[in-house]
């Protein structure tokens, strides 16, 4: 078993982050390759004609096709759009949607960037909204109907990492039910991709900075959807031509799809260190990471005064401690080095109106995540509780 991960040897080792579920920490290679950009071919993509304009166009792309192979998905099939984070990309999608749905659909366990997104689409074209419960699983009851529905889900919960496991079945049915199935993935990318190999979701947004790369988020979008969209915004970098009163779309030319997405600008250099990340991501080894979660979570069970949400180790692990307010706790823990969240992590309905749990501390590991990290924690509850 790895001890130790190289490629954060910046992280001081009196430091343990925790928040990996907001911001994963950057590995060096990641960094490396920002950095590379910056001062070797800082150019503007597509448009530039100069040979560190062509650098910046290759790798750009090689980053599209690498989110594709990451999720075993086929370029005919999909295309990949870049944008700000994974709540960008969702109401980009559904201010985009130009068809009609009969009713919109989310689940109990969202994070805001779904739930709020889908209350705002039904409010704004006088459809019901439905929230289905989850299982504690974290699946979605297969006899839910999903007649002519747009259905935002996640594929997992940023609360404990419970994964939506009948994803591939309710795909299915939400398709042949005449729907459109849009994927949270902000949370499933970075250790849980494998939920996502091969789906046919209709659209996947997730977000570059939770995967161990630069803040960027990302669409990948079935082609079989882009006869029901329309930009949401237009600007340069999204046409091939403009006349008085009109213009041509580059997205009707099926190598430049994504740029129905992409207005003006993009993060290039991000775009580039997320195609690292990935390289980088598929040579980490998985076994410390759980070891380290399942010695977490071990521990916190074995304590009574500890209240876990989790019903299993997960790189993402929430709970409560009986007498303690848990912004007090993480304070606590602040002082002493550990860096975790508390409250209700953007998931206000579930977490305080539906479950009425108190405010939550969560712990989310990472890659970088060092034995010392775990020891340290334990050590320092264990004066706390």
């Amino acid at each position: 078993m790895k001890q130790t991960n190289n490629d954060f040897n910046f992280l001081p080792i009196e430091a343990v982050y925790f928040d990996s579920a907001c911001q994963s920490l950057r590995p060096q290679p990641v960094q490396d390759a920002l950095t590379n950009y910056y001062q070797r071919h800082n150019s503007c993509g597509e448009r530039a004609k100069y040979p560190w304009g062509h650098e910046t166009d290759h790798l750009v792309d090689q980053t599209r096709q690498k989110v594709l192979d990451y999720l075993r998905l086929k370029p005919r099939h999909y295309f990949v759009s870049f944008t700000q984070n994974t709540t960008y990309g969702i109401n980009l999608l559904l201010n985009s949607l130009t068809r009609s749905f009969d009713q919109i659909i989310t689940t109990d366990i969202e994070h805001n960037s779904p739930f709020l997104a889908t209350m705002e689409f039904a409010r704004k074209h006088n459809i019901p909204r439905h929230v289905i419960d989850r299982h504690p699983d974290g699946s979605i009851p297969e006899d839910a109907d999903f007649s002519n529905a747009l259905v935002v889900v996640n594929a997992v919960s940023n609360i404990d990492s419970r994964r939506l496991e009948n994803l591939t079945q309710i795909i299915k049915k939400v398709q042949k039910q005449g729907g459109v199935i849009i994927v949270d993935a902000a949370q499933a990318m970075a250790h849980e991709s494998d939920l996502l190999h091969k789906t046919e979701a209709d659209a996947i947004c997730f977000s570059a900075h939770k995967m161990y790369a630069p803040s960027l988020g990302g669409m990948i979008v079935k082609r079989t959807l882009i006869p029901h969209l329309k930009p949401a915004f237009i600007g340069g970098g999204m046409v091939d031509d403009v006349q008085l009163e009109d213009y041509q779309l580059s997205s009707n030319n099926p190598d430049h799809t994504h740029t129905i997405f992409e207005p003006g600008l993009q993060s290039y250099g991000e775009i580039i260190a997320l195609g690292t990340a990935l390289d980088w991501i598929a040579k980490q080894d998985k076994e410390s990471l759980v070891i380290h979660c399942h010695t977490l979570y071990d521990f916190l069970k074995s304590s009574p005064k500890v209240h876990l949400v989790n019903q299993k180790p997960t790189p993402v692990i929430s709970f409560y401690v009986d007498g303690l307010d848990s912004h007090l706790l993480g304070t606590a823990l602040a002082a002493e080095g550990i860096m975790t969240r508390t409250g209700y992590f953007c998931c206000h309905y579930y977490l305080d109106h539906k479950m009425h749990l108190p405010p939550l501390v969560r712990l989310s590991l990472g890659y970088h995540t060092r034995p010392s990290d775990i020891e340290k924690f334990v050590t320092t509850m264990q004066k706390v509780i």
